[in-house]
């Protein structure tokens, strides 16, 4: 065959082009299935099932090895909701909002909303050299808290109503970050009764004329809900998830005010 005979009959850029093109397809295809492997498949509001074209995009299940030497398996096909919902749509149409079916304190604790939370492995997290990596500091005593920080430990805490809810008896250390995580609080009237405070909620006032710690989630008295770790000196993953998210329910269901339109 002479020399140039075929690519003078083809467009050799225009042949790239759909090449490109058809790479590309493919990469944004396997993409989208491969961020389908927690979460999904999703349920029709509608029919239930699965919801639309998710049985063409979910992965075939892959087996992942951890660090700790365990494997998990992603997506769990056969992994459906755990408990019962505890909420109910606002309105009937697909998409509506969801809300708390208790209206007492209890709603702070049932995973709705903001209060949601990931079943997590309910084992410590460790840090590279196998150590656990959130502990109080009577447990990690080679940390000390900075000269120029406050040091919460014996300040009271108040709840977003301002009453008294309990003190500050320690600091909670991430060994792996070298920064406090969770201050442990002693509830007001309740001794050796103890709570954790996630740092990231809590509010310490050390310029004001008496120093403290305000935490706006929560009103004083849903403290004593607070999950408790079942190690007074370690939290596994999945309490902290709940630790967290009960915090976070309070952000909007401490108070049914909390769900009003701001304006």
């Amino acid at each position: 065959m002479p020399k140039g005979a075929l690519t003078s009959y083809l467009d050799v850029a225009q042949v790239v082009l759909y090449a490109f093109w058809i790479f590309f397809a493919g990469l944004i295809f396997y993409l989208r299935r491969e961020d389908r492997r927690e979460g999904y498949p999703l349920e029709s509001e509608v029919h239930g099932g699965l919801k639309g074209w998710d049985w063409l995009f979910i992965p075939s299940p892959k087996t992942f090895l951890l660090a700790d030497g365990s494997a998990v398996l992603a997506p769990r096909p056969h992994e459906g909701p755990v408990g019962e919902l505890k909420a109910v749509k606002v309105e009937p149409w697909p998409g509506a909002p969801i809300v708390p079916t208790a209206t007492d304190d209890s709603r702070l604790a049932d995973g709705v909303g903001p209060g949601a939370y990931a079943l997590r492995a309910e084992r410590p997290d460790l840090t590279w050299e196998g150590k656990t990596r959130i502990v109080p500091m009577r447990v990690a005593d080679e940390f000390t808290v900075a000269a120029d920080d406050p040091d919460p430990r014996g300040m009271p805490v108040y709840g977003a109503d301002g009453v008294l809810a309990g003190t500050v008896t320690e600091i909670w250390i991430d060994r792996g970050e070298s920064l406090p995580r969770y201050y442990e609080m002693e509830l007001e009237g309740a001794r050796d009764r103890t709570v954790l405070i996630p740092v990231t909620f809590a509010d310490v006032k050390r310029f004001s004329q008496h120093k403290k710690v305000v935490v706006a989630a929560l009103l004083a008295r849903q403290f004593a809900g607070v999950p408790q770790p079942r190690d007074p000196d370690s939290i596994t993953l999945r309490e902290e998830e709940r630790v967290i998210a009960y915090y976070g329910a309070g952000t909007l269901y401490a108070t049914d005010r909390r769900q009003e339109p701001l304006l």
